[in-house]
């Protein structure tokens, strides 16, 4: 099957492509496996563990892969269609679980972890960096360029932000409590800033992705559009 001239290697295929989603979706059903096999008081909460990003972006990845595989297997250009969209949610949500994990376990760990539900490093990697690593790899060498530009990034960043903070406050009003304890930090009024600030964080992981794209396949259109061109991709 033929791909598009400015992806950098053949997707969908039975080879290279195929291996690194079966890859991915085996990271992914690991970091599943051990968070079933982990009894902690959230477990049995409204909501449960779906009340984190984390296991919200690590759904979303996992079927996006899903999706991908499926394409290679069957060579089907409309699921390579379908998985592509996907990535458009999946890869800039991973990125920012990765860049708000890392950045406040930075300064401070039990912001985002309490102390008695510490992971050890491998787990840890496996839900903070793994599907970030997996989504941008998948991105980058293995898709078409994304047609998306910044105002429609914002509006798909606002948009999931939102739908999440009204997810976490309706399971708050089930629990008495939040997923995350920087929560239990702010007034409504705070988070609300967080929230906004998090959709900004995700529009510019979109737009990195988009000009990290551009900077590996030597387009330098992509690369200014990423950082300054609201009118968006036009495919070849």
């Amino acid at each position: 099957m033929a791909h598009h001239p400015l992806q950098r290697l053949a997707s969908p295929s039975r080879q290279l492509s195929l291996l690194l989603h079966v890859a991915g979706i085996a990271s992914f059903s690991a970091s599943f496996k051990f968070l079933f096999n982990w009894e902690t008081p959230i477990s049995s909460s409204f909501g449960g563990h779906f009340q984190f990003l984390t296991i919200i972006g690590l759904s979303l990845s996992l079927g996006t892969f899903v999706v991908g595989a499926l394409a290679d297997v069957t060579l089907s250009s409309q699921l390579f269609a379908l998985k592509n969209i996907l990535s458009v949610c999946s890869a800039p949500l991973e990125v920012l679980i990765s860049i708000l994990y890392w950045g406040l376990c930075a300064i401070d760990k039990t912001l985002v972890v309490p102390p008695d539900l510490a992971l050890d490093f491998l787990p840890d990697f496996g839900f903070h960096a793994a599907p970030a690593l997996f989504l941008a790899t998948d991105l980058l060498v293995l898709s078409p360029p994304w047609t998306i530009h910044g105002y429609s990034a914002l509006a798909l960043s606002e948009s999931l932000a939102f739908l999440y903070w009204f997810w976490v406050e309706y399971c708050f009003s089930r629990n008495g409590w939040y997923p995350y304890p920087i929560f239990e930090l702010l007034n409504t009024w705070q988070r609300a800033l967080l929230f906004t600030f998090s959709a900004s964080l995700m529009t510019g992981s979109t737009m990195l992705l988009k000009w990290t794209y551009g900077k590996i396949n030597g387009i330098e259109e992509f690369k200014k559009e990423a950082v300054g061109n609201p009118a968006g991709i036009k495919r070849e």
